[in-house]
């Protein structure tokens, strides 16, 4: 990836990820659930792409914790 693309997406991410705080903060479930899953989905991506590990198992830990927490909703 390019930097500049590399760029854009890490702060698009982050933004992703700061809304989805920002949801839990006021309590607005399960949509919180959804949002934060996304970013964390891409960053999963981004890690990956950088062949950053820690960011990458830190990530896939949390996205399943959403996608627990999504299941409980939902089941």
């Amino acid at each position: 990836m390019s930097k500049i693309k590399d760029s854009i997406i890490e702060w698009t991410l982050t933004a992703l990820l700061i809304t989805g705080v920002a949801l839990t903060s006021f309590n607005v479930y399960p949509m919180n659930l959804w949002v934060c899953l996304a970013g964390n989905i891409g960053w999963i991506y981004l890690a990956w792409c950088w062949r950053k590990w820690s960011l990458f198992v830190v990530q896939l830990i949390i996205t399943i914790i959403y996608i627990l927490g999504i299941s409980k909703v939902y089941l």
